[in-house]
């Protein structure tokens, strides 16, 4: 596969994260959701993280900004990763899951490292603006993430009594809240997990 095509899976994914997350962040309002063709089970419902893929969050401003560097160096190591692979004929595969991974990674820097600057702040009464005259709603690396799919599959369920601990207690699966570049970082690890034999074949002697 060539870095031409790599690079183009990277764009892609990166523009329709980041067209989503902008629309989503300049027309709704926080905590705003919306079941997509009637589903109750597939909902938009737009909510920031200040930490982590996936709605985990670091504890403190300093957990924040540690993420955020992290981001920033582990993204060029994984654009090295690509062009490794591709200029070694690896696995087409491999080149497609790794694109995936620093599309994903690159999408979430994003966020965190720019829309602090160019976007005020999301309420439950405020739709954010973008380049607001004021100014945005946070520093360089601090900004939020933007969060949107939602597939709740069971909904106020109850776990059995007999259960130790959780029994009788009610629980929604599946819970998360997340962007289009948590689903490309996780779909391009999910690809290396289950098919970790023909990205990585083994070399004979």
């Amino acid at each position: 596969m060539s870095l031409k095509k790599a690079f183009a899976i990277v764009f892609l994914i990166l523009l329709i994260d980041q067209c989503v997350k902008v629309y989503i962040k300049t027309h709704f309002y926080l905590g705003e959701s919306i079941q997509v063709f009637g589903w109750e089970w597939f909902q938009i419902y737009f909510v920031e993280n200040e930490g982590a893929a996936w709605g985990a969050q670091l504890p403190g401003e300093y957990g924040k900004l540690a993420l955020s560097l992290f981001r920033l160096i582990i993204a060029p190591l994984i654009g090295y990763w690509l062009v490794k692979s591709v200029k070694e004929n690896a696995p087409k595969l491999l080149v497609i899951a790794v694109s995936l991974i620093l599309a994903g990674a690159i999408g979430n820097i994003i966020d965190s490292l720019i829309y602090g600057v160019i976007f005020d702040n999301s309420t439950t009464s405020q739709v954010a603006s973008f380049m607001p005259e004021a100014g945005g709603y946070a520093s360089p690396l601090y900004g939020n993430v933007v969060d949107m799919l939602y597939f709740p599959f069971i909904k106020n369920a109850t776990w059995p009594e007999w259960l130790p601990w959780i029994g009788g207690k009610t629980f929604t699966f599946f819970n998360a809240i997340f962007n289009i570049a948590d689903m490309a970082i996780s779909t391009g690890v999910g690809i290396l997990l289950v098919f970790n034999k023909k990205v990585f074949p083994k070399t004979e002697g």
